[in-house]
C-alpha cells in the first residue's frame, strides 16, 4: 500500500500535494472509506460528537472533507457479525482508506479480529491516509505511553513500517509533547521513530520514506 501517515490530517498544501502524488487520479475522482474505529478505544475521542465530526467532515483534522468523489463508512467492529462478502468487495474497490485518530492498539485489534488486516497485502493500489492513531497503528509498536485501551496485551501494532510515530509534537495544547518527552519515549522502543507536529506527515511508497512538513518534526534511529 501507499501510506500517508499524518499527525493532524491533511492540514496544509504540502501534505495535500503529497496525497495527490500518491493517487493515480484527481481527488475529485477518488472514492474513500472513512474508518472511525480507533476513536472508540480512546476516552477523549469517542463515542459521541467527535466520531460524528470525523465522519461528517467537520473535524479539525481534515480527511473526509477533501472533496472525494464519494465517502463511505466502514466500522471494523461490525465486520465479524456480517458476511465477508458484504464488505470485502467495498474495501477492494475503494481508492483511499481514511483512518481516524483514537487508540492505535484498539484499532490494530479490530483490524485483526475483523479480518481486514488480511487484505492489506493485496491492496497495492490503495492509499492509506492516517491521522494520529490511524498513522501510529502502521508501526511495530506505539510505546506504553500512548496506550489508552486496557484490552491489549502489549503496545504492539501492525508493523507495516519499521518506525514508530510520536504525534502532535510541540502541540500548544499538549505541553508535554516536547522534544525531551519525544527522546524519552523513543528510548523505550526498539526501532526508529519520527516526531510529527500537526503540520507534518510521513509518506511511504515501496519502502521509500519521505517527510512532508510545514512545521516541526524530529527523527531518531
Amino acid at each position: 500500500m501507499k501510506l500517508l501517515l499524518t499527525s493532524g490530517g491533511v492540514s496544509n498544501p504540502s501534505i495535500r500535494q503529497a496525497l495527490v502524488g500518491l493517487l493515480d487520479k484527481p481527488i475529485e475522482e477518488c472514492t474513500a472509506l472513512a474508518i472511525p474505529t480507533a476513536m472508540y478505544g480512546h476516552r477523549n475521542a469517542g463515542p459521541g460528537l467527535n466520531v460524528w465530526n470525523f465522519v461528517a467532515g467537520r473535524s479539525a483534522q481534515p480527511q473526509v472533507e477533501l472533496g472525494w468523489k464519494s465517502v463511505g463508512l466502514l466500522e471494523l467492529t461490525a465486520l465479524p457479525s456480517i458476511p465477508r462478502g458484504a464488505w470485502e468487495p467495498l474495501v477492494r474497490e475503494t481508492d483511499v482508506l481514511l483512518f481516524s485518530g483514537g487508540e492505535a492498539v484498539y484499532l490494530a485489534h479490530w483490524m485483526r479480529e475483523s479480518g481486514f488486516v488480511d487484505l492489506l497485502p493485496e491492496l497495492t493500489d490503495t492509499v492509506w491516509v492516517g491521522m494520529s492513531a490511524g498513522s501510529m497503528v502502521a508501526a511495530p509498536r506505539i510505546g506504553e505511553d500512548f496506550r489508552a485501551w486496557d484490552g491489549g496485551e502489549s503496545d504492539e501494532t501492525l508493523g507495516l513500517v519499521d518506525f514508530s510515530i510520536f504525534p502532535h509534537f510541540e502541540h500548544p495544547m499538549m505541553p508535554g509533547n516536547d522534544a525531551a518527552e519525544f527522546e524519552r519515549w523513543a528510548a523505550t522502543i526498539d526501532n526508529p521513530a519520527y516526531a510529527l507536529c500537526d503540520d507534518s506527515a510521513v509518506s511511504v511508497v515501496d519502502g521509500t520514506v519521505e517527510v512532508v512538513s510545514e512545521g516541526q518534526w524530529r527523527y531518531v534511529d
